[in-house]
């Protein structure tokens, strides 16, 4: 539930201090906390932990005449922290320059006189009006994680796709919306991005491993050995986990970012077998995920699996934070990461306009604006289509002649028939322009030659594929453009394995060429590019590993 909100009231006389709090207790402690402080800083304290932790205060009652820091001096300070509370000044003296001073310094609400007795006729009633005003006006608290940091930084923008992937309930922060809570924490640009937590812990430009702990994401093996450990949470990735944990197997799935893969990010897969209406990418990595825990899948998150060797009849896999781990069986699920936009410009302002793939958070971000799509496969057509339903416009470019080349005709229809989408074939973006964050695209029109600058903010790129393998030694086999090579495609004219491997039959349809490391999905080299097939292969993977541990048991 959420933390009721608080009236923080401060009196340096300890008697009348107590006094306050029982009364306030004993008409609002349903509705309210109250929070008790005898001096203007412990209360300046008090209220910064409040705001940092995401807690509404509702009512500032404030004594004037206190030793160190007046009532009028604190509510003046309270304002930056708690803009929105009703603020209130209690004196036991006719003050009239004090109510003066106060009422032009802090936007006082009321001017109480001590004694308050009988509080049912000189207290409630004029509490009552000022916080039945405060709730009309007051939004209820957030109790997620609360992510500081510019809309157009690069570390910003890794976070919200962090938090979006992994199901984490978070606000995004900034200008004056932020203030408060940066006041609260003393965050100044130089710390930034932020994330403070529902407890009030503040993490200053953290990792993605940080934030994951700090969420309760697991980020270490719970035991040194498993009889398979898989890496990568695509679709591949869970569709091995689910049917190896489901048969007995003991599984540990590893990824560096969040389940789902590049599916994961799809705002809709309308072709996907056993969903008519279609299923979001994130949908269908969330369910594949508590079905693989279920099973008794362990799931590590933000870790990063750094080698593969042999060991024994084992496999060890090392961990960019040293651990490591030993399996009898690896599954090798990565996937692939979008390739990155030729065009000058591209890489400066990444992260800040530029943005490889598209998580379905970022579509309310477009509300309004234009928004231009690189891409003419499935993925990039599914974007367009889910930025159409926010944006003014969505202009697709495609450096072919017809987006029905490489893109399923359910889309082609659908995209042609959206007044909002247009599409321009034979064009490339060739430079993007701007200043702290992009302004402008410079696009080229193959077919006739001529270049035009547009205004734009966000282009967002599908194109090509580029599989993550670069951190596997030597003994791994992959073709010219880095895919892993497995089963057949390792053998020579004459049928013959690799000159290195070491046993005697020949490696099994998805195997690598190091014994007992399988390869599912996209990253494995001629693999179909469809995450039916990725769940295939995946399963077909665990089959293997049962004949694989056969052989060696």
């Amino acid at each position: 539930m959420p933390a009721r909100p608080v009236l923080l009231t401060v009196d340096d006389d300890r008697t009348v201090s107590r006094a306050v709090a029982r009364d306030l207790r004993r008409h609002y402690g349903d509705r309210y906390r109250v929070v008790r402080a005898e001096s203007g800083a412990d209360a300046l304290a008090a209220l910064r932990e409040l705001t940092a932790r995401g807690e509404l205060t509702a009512l500032l009652l404030a004594d004037h005449r206190m030793p160190g820091m007046t009532g009028v001096e604190f509510l003046e300070q309270a304002m930056d922290l708690a803009p929105s509370a009703k603020r209130v000044l209690l004196t036991a003296y006719a003050d009239t320059d004090a109510a003066i001073k106060a009422i032009n310094d802090v936007d006082l609400d009321h001017y109480l006189l001590k004694p308050w007795d009988p509080p049912e006729e000189l207290l409630y009633p004029v509490l009552d009006e000022l916080l039945e005003d405060w709730s009309r006006t007051t939004r209820a608290p957030f109790e997620g994680l609360t992510l500081l940091g510019h809309q157009w930084s690069p570390e910003t923008q890794e976070l919200k796709e962090f938090l979006a992937r992994n199901q984490v309930p978070y606000r995004h922060l900034q200008g004056e919306d932020a203030a408060a809570i940066r006041t609260a924490a003393g965050l100044d640009d130089d710390a930034l991005p932020a994330t403070v937590l529902s407890d009030g812990t503040v993490l200053s430009r953290p990792s993605l491993r940080e934030v994951a702990v700090q969420c309760g994401l697991s980020t270490t093996a719970g035991s040194p050995f498993y009889d398979v450990v898989v890496v990568g949470a695509g679709p591949a990735g869970l569709g091995s986990a689910v049917y190896a944990a489901s048969e007995g197997l003991r599984t540990l799935l590893v990824e560096r970012t969040a389940t789902g893969g590049q599916a994961g990010q799809s705002s809709r897969i309308e072709n996907y077998l056993g969903f008519p209406n279609g299923v979001s990418g994130a949908e269908l990595a969330q369910r594949a995920r508590d079905q693989a825990v279920r099973f008794g899948v362990e799931v590590l998150t933000a870790s990063e699996v750094t080698a593969i060797t042999p060991n024994g009849d084992g496999r060890a896999l090392s961990f960019a934070d040293g651990s490591q781990v030993t399996a009898h069986a690896v599954v090798l699920a990565t996937g692939v990461s979008w390739t990155r936009l030729p065009a000058r410009g591209a890489e400066e302002f990444a992260g800040r306009g530029v943005y490889y793939g598209a998580a379905a958070h970022e579509a309310a971000d477009c509300q309004g604006e234009e928004v231009y799509v690189v891409g003419a496969a499935n993925s990039a057509g599914q974007a367009a289509l889910h930025f159409a339903k926010f944006a003014s416009r969505v202009v697709l470019l495609c450096r072919g002649t017809d987006i029905r080349a490489s893109m399923s005709e359910y889309l082609v229809a659908r995209i042609l028939a959206n007044s909002a989408i247009e599409v321009l074939t034979c064009t490339q973006v060739v430079a993007v322009e701007g200043s702290d964050h992009v302004e402008q695209l410079v696009l080229a029109n193959s077919a006739n030659g001529q270049t035009t600058t547009v205004p734009a903010s966000r282009l967002f790129v599908f194109i090509g594929a580029q599989p993550p393998t670069g951190w596997l030694g030597e003994a791994f086999v992959r073709d010219s453009r880095g895919f892993l090579q497995t089963g057949p495609s390792l053998l020579d004219a004459e049928g013959r394995p690799p000159r290195d491997w070491p046993l005697s039959r020949a490696p099994y349809h998805l195997e690598c060429s190091v014994p007992g490391v399988f390869v599912a999905g996209d990253v494995r080299a001629e693999s179909v590019k469809r995450v039916a097939s990725a769940v295939g292969e995946g399963a077909m993977a665990v089959t293997l590993v049962h004949r694989y541990l056969e052989a060696i048991g």
